[in-house]
């Protein structure tokens, strides 16, 4: 059973624990310093699993510090030069290896016009961490297997930790209450195994999350896609209404992801729907009332504030996606054409 990836899938309660306790201060400090700036939006720059962890950052930032949030196009600053106007902006750039140069080129073009810039890194000595005027370190020791896990989580924590001191809300509190959530969820790797055995003959599926749960969507097709090899695209539930529904057909699974009162009356509603054009449904969700016999379920926590669960609820996907890849014969430790760190620009 245990891999690479899942050793560092089960690390993940413990990763966050050291993060919150080394890395509060250091995030309390640097929210009193930007909030000196009165940063009018924030600017993040991303790719990969590190632009899904952006993607919480737009509704994090958004909904706790009431911000508008862009994210950058990163080839207007490297193959066309022509950055936008930074002026108000918080960047921050995102990456686990800190390598990419279209991610670094943001950066110090922000620099150069005197915008705050903050890293998100696990890599402290980086081409990333080198451009950004600060610098918060994941600290999630090496992370050996190719598909990122727990540089993810730790990522999303950073992100609520600042989002939080931007706001003077951080208190040693605040982000503890996850690590149970997740030690939790860790536990339905049982359910995780059997969904995946029910949609291993599939080549295709569909991911479907809305808002604080668009980034987990996101997360887990990607993980899916590179571990697996099945052609898993992630959508908003409102945008899969406006056209992909159609191809909900022929035993496509489709997997929600929903936790919270806000959307679960459109996943249900959705996930009758899409039965009746003959998809399977497959739920991580707090609770999914008229599930049915031909349906999966991994059950997320009940009763949670929706914009910290994204934390732990990624967690049972990674396990989902690992599974799928071992029961489709290959090696989750291996994935195909893909490396470690990839370079863009």
């Amino acid at each position: 059973m245990e891999s690479l990836l899942w050793k560092e899938i089960h690390e993940q309660p413990e990763v966050i624990r050291q993060l919150i306790a080394t890395e509060q201060d250091h995030a309390l400090r640097l929210g009193r310093e930007l909030r000196a700036k009165n940063c009018r939006f924030v600017f993040l720059a991303a790719r990969g699993t590190s632009d899904n962890a952006a993607r919480y950052g737009q509704y994090l930032f958004g909904g706790i510090n009431r911000l508008p949030v862009a994210l950058s196009a990163p080839s207007l600053f490297t193959a066309y030069r022509t950055p936008p106007r930074l002026d108000g902006a918080l960047v921050i750039g995102i990456s686990q290896s800190g390598q990419s140069p279209d991610i670094v080129e943001v950066l110090e073009e922000a620099r150069r016009q005197n915008a705050p810039t903050v890293a998100i890194t696990n890599e402290g000595n980086s081409p990333l961490a080198r451009a950004a005027e600060h610098v918060l370190p994941l600290g999630t020791g090496r992370e050996q297997s190719v598909a990122a896990t727990k540089t993810y989580t730790a990522t999303l924590a950073m992100i609520a930790m600042l989002s939080l001191a931007l706001e003077d809300r951080l208190r040693p509190e605040s982000l503890l209450p996850v690590i149970p959530w997740m030690e939790t969820t860790l536990k339905t790797e049982p359910q995780a195994q059997a969904a995946a055995e029910r949609i291993a003959d599939s080549s295709r599926a569909v991911v479907l999350g809305r808002g604080y749960q668009y980034c987990t969507a996101h997360e887990i097709a990607l993980k899916i896609k590179e571990l697996s090899g099945v052609e898993a695209e992630p959508y908003s539930m409102a945008d899969f209404k406006h056209g992909p529904i159609a191809m909900a057909e022929g035993g496509l699974p489709v997997i929600f992801v929903s936790q919270g009162a806000t959307f679960q009356r459109e996943m249900v509603e959705l996930a009758d729907i899409v039965r009746s054009q003959g998809a399977r449904v497959l739920a991580l969700a707090d609770a999914l009332p008229g599930i049915q016999t031909a349906d999966s379920w991994i059950p997320l926590p009940a009763g949670e504030p929706e914009w910290l669960m994204p934390i732990a609820a990624i967690l049972p996907g990674q396990l989902l996606a690992f599974h799928l890849t071992r029961t489709r014969g290959m090696d989750p430790d291996r994935p195909r054409h893909i490396r470690k760190v990839t370079l863009t620009h």
